[in-house]
Parts: C-alpha cells; structure tokens; sequence
C-alpha cells in the first residue's frame, strides 16, 4: 500500500480530532468555525472528504452511530498519532498567504482616507471577536498552543488597528 499524502488539511483534522475525540465531520466544522479557521481558511467539504481518506489510510478508526442520524465518529489511531506527532516536532518557516482585498486597493492607488474608516471598523471588530475567544479559552483553560495562536491574532488585528487609524489620520 502506497504511504497516503498528508496535506494541511490532514494535519487539521488529525489535531482536531486528538482534541475533540471520538468527532464527527460535524463536529470538526463547528471547532473550525470557532477556532482554528479564523487562521486557517478550510472548505467544510474537505473535512467530510478526509476523515475517510484518513480513515482509509489507517489514521483514524471510524464507526458509524447505531442509532439516530447514524453519523460517521472517528477516533486517532496509533498510526494517526505517530503522524500528528510527526508533523508538530517538524521546524517550519512557512509564512501565511496574505490576501486583503484592502491592502491591495491600497496598493493600486485607492485613497486611504477613503478605505480607512471601514477597515478600521472591521479589524476592531475582529480584535473585539479574538479578545472574547482569547478571555474564553484562558477561563477556560485552553492548552496553551490554543491560546498562543489566539495572541498571535489578537497581536495581529492590534497592528491592523494602528496602521488604519494612522491612514485615516
């Protein structure tokens, strides 16, 4: 059998499920929703999509639910968590893909003065969200790879937030 490819989406659903399990693709869409997509951009079709070609793989065990909607619960397996393991000791210089539909305007020569006012407004408002979900997470006790990631947002709208009240100056 060929080693199955695991891609960022992969490493997601693996993660997600140590965290959560035993989960349904359901419940991987709602932790995204909350949680790591508001870093992660990820499609909830390829979520369904991979909890079976992991489980396929013999990185997950799946069941199926004997009653009621008779949803599709997965688990890590051993396997599952000698990738995820795997994976998370691997060093990486990765940078994230900016896209901003702002920034680039900006570039082409938009006025600042006119963009400012409802960037400014939409950054304040995502620092507003990551502030909650950071409060959340440290009440509630998070593992601390969780919490980071959220200061690292929170830090990240707090910039965004400076450099729009400066344009709009």
């Amino acid at each position: 059998m060929a080693e199955t490819r695991l891609t960022p989406t992969s490493y997601v659903v693996l993660g997600l499920i140590e965290q959560m399990q035993p989960a349904s693709p359901y419940d991987l869409k709602r932790a995204v929703a909350l949680g790591v997509g508001q870093f992660w951009s990820l499609p909830h079709t390829q979520l369904y999509a991979e909890c079976g070609r992991l489980a396929e793989a013999g990185l997950l065990s799946e069941r199926r639910e004997e009653e009621g909607r008779r949803r599709r619960i997965y688990r890590l397996t051993k396997a599952g968590e000698e990738a995820l393991d795997r994976w998370r000791a691997e060093p990486t210089g990765d940078l994230y893909e900016l896209r901003d539909a702002g920034l680039l305007k900006l570039f082409f020569g938009a006025d600042p003065r006119k963009l400012a006012p409802q960037q400014l407004e939409a950054h304040q408002e995502r620092l507003r969200e990551y502030e909650a979900q950071l409060d959340q997470c440290l009440a509630m006790k998070a593992p601390e790879g969780v919490i980071h990631a959220i200061e690292a947002g929170v830090g990240h709208e707090r910039e965004y937030v400076r450099f729009w009240k400066r344009l709009g100056g």
